[in-house]
């Protein structure tokens, strides 16, 4: 017998080889996260440790740990809202006191529940994997008495096979025992073949079925290269090594061929297999990049050029945009998915705590602001009946540049604080246009009636009206004059009243001593 058919372990494949086979734990776990689908709320989460408990002993752990990790992101999250609602209500930071979660204590006692059961079980299976490393042992011992003692072949035979169905059908040993019980067994089986006299006809018919078999898993596993889930093809792989060690040896001059047949089928399947996590990982180190890009975004806001509303409804757009994105990421590699996620929320957190601090600031701010203006109307409807026109029309003129100096309000008392202003204002002005409105119109009729005045004394002037007449008919425009206007007295010759010049005399015309007019009765005003 080929002594390397004796020497193989649990897989029969060389100790060298065995990473070719068998998934390693960090592959499954990887393989579970990428499945893991996250729950949106506690009652989920909850409904789905109530269904592994119905079954415990089939629980996955990791799917248990991936689930108590998004319970209690989620319970986070809660606390978190609950915590911003407090503080934005006005409470202190230091005084938010979480409220108790009926949620959560029913989440521990079903998880305390899954982890007695798992532990009640897990005990069993050990207590289990020791009575089988027992039995296993004793068939080993039994094994090694009947391949050094070779008398009676027939009937050495018939218990060999006996013992090797007890083998087959006895299950898990513990883990750290596997591969020695297998290369003992496997040692002094073949030994047994080789060193007992057995018939050949039986000895041939046996090669010839294990033959059979090991052909057709290598087969089946040959057909593993073309399927298109590639864990699927792995776990299928896992089956069919489990039955290729539960298979007898072949012919000697086989067993070399048949062994290397199946390991290049297997070496395909998990070549894939390892292509398909080192791809997963490129993805996943490419999406932890970009999420390391998009915290650096958020971390690198300068909150001090911040000064406006709609500087930080900008930014909380950009925020949101970014969070968006984030959702559209898939995971980052296992050991950095939660802290690229706390690291993340932490600089969202802080963005929208420096956020909720301006605006409270900004509401103080507005209150101190909407007090100033309603100081102002209240200045402006007690000034607004008065009748000094020009006094308080300067006092609400200052009111008016006043209110310009003074910043916003909030926005449902803005329209109301300003229109009670400027309705205070707009009475006082319309009253004042009312009042100098009847004035102008009677300084405008005095104007026209005064132009005509003027008129008539140039037309006397330029008739050359004797002077008796003249001085009548301008006592009688002086009389219209007073009685047109109060605005106080003129005499002749004063501006407005052209003088009368002295008409040249003609030849040969004798000179009258001049004598005076008559004196000129009633009022004169000066136009």
């Amino acid at each position: 017998m080929d002594s390397n058919e004796t020497i193989r372990p649990l897989t029969e494949v060389p100790v060298e080889q065995t990473s070719e086979t068998l998934v390693s734990s960090s592959a499954t776990a990887e393989e579970n996260n990428a499945t893991y689908v996250p729950k949106q709320t506690k009652e989920e989460v909850i409904e789905r440790l109530k269904e592994i408990n119905e079954d415990a002993c089939n629980a996955d752990k990791q799917e248990l740990d991936l689930l108590k990790q998004n319970f209690y992101k989620l319970h986070k999250a809660e606390q978190e809202a609950a915590r911003k609602a407090f503080i934005d209500g006005g409470g202190a930071p230091e005084a938010f006191i979480p409220q108790p979660d009926d949620a959560e204590s029913r989440f521990k006692d079903i998880m305390s529940s899954i982890k007695e059961k798992r532990s009640a079980i897990q005990a069993e299976q050990d207590k289990e994997k020791e009575d089988n490393l027992v039995k296993k042992l004793a068939i080993i011992d039994r094994l090694k008495e009947l391949a050094e003692s070779p008398e009676d072949a027939n009937k050495a035979y018939n218990e060999f096979k006996k013992l090797q169905q007890e083998w087959n059908d006895i299950k898990q040993v513990p883990a750290a025992k596997v591969n020695e019980l297998w290369k003992n067994y496997q040692h002094y089986a073949e030994k047994f073949y080789d060193l007992i006299k057995l018939n050949n006809e039986f000895r041939e018919y046996d090669f010839k079925k294990n033959l059979e078999i090991k052909t057709h898993l290598c087969e089946a596993a040959e057909k593993l290269a073309d399927e298109e889930d590639v864990i699927s093809a792995f776990h299928q792989l896992q089956k069919l090594h489990q039955e290729f060690r539960n298979t007898g040896p072949v012919a000697k001059e086989l067993r070399e061929d048949i062994w290397t047949r199946f390991k290049t089928a297997s070496t395909a399947v998990n070549r894939r297999h390892q292509q398909h996590f080192e791809a997963l990982k490129e993805k996943e180190q490419r999406n932890l990049d970009e999420k390391t890009v998009i915290c650096e975004i958020v971390e690198a806001m300068e909150y001090d050029t911040f000064t406006t509303f709609q500087d930080w409804e900008n930014k909380t757009q950009e925020i949101i945009a970014l969070q968006a994105k984030w959702k559209t990421i898939g995971y980052a590699p296992q050991k950095m998915n939660v802290k690229i996620f706390e690291r993340f929320r932490a600089a969202c957190d802080e963005f929208f705590k420096r956020k909720a601090e301006f605006f409270k600031s900004i509401k103080e701010s507005m209150a101190g602001n909407l007090e100033k203006k309603k100081a102002l109307c209240e200045k402006a409807e007690a000034l607004k009946e008065s009748t000094d026109w020009k006094a308080t029309a300067d006092i609400l003129s200052k009111l008016q540049k006043e209110w310009k100096t003074i910043g916003p309000v909030p926005k449902k008392y803005s329209d109301a604080v300003w229109k009670r202003f400027i309705a205070a204002c707009d009475y006082f002005f319309e009253q004042k246009n009312k009042a100098t409105s009847s004035q102008r119109s009677v300084e405008q009729e005095n104007m026209v009636q005064k132009k005509a005045i003027i008129e008539k004394l140039n037309a006397i002037d330029a008739q050359e009206t004797p002077e008796e007449d003249a001085g009548n008919a301008i006592r009688r425009c002086a009389c219209r004059r007073a009685a047109s206007s109060p605005a106080g007295r003129s005499r002749p010759g004063s501006r407005g009243f052209p003088r009368r010049r002295h008409r040249p005399s003609s030849p040969g015309r004798k000179k009258s001593p001049r004598t005076p007019p008559p004196p000129l009765r009633g009022a004169c005003i000066r136009i």
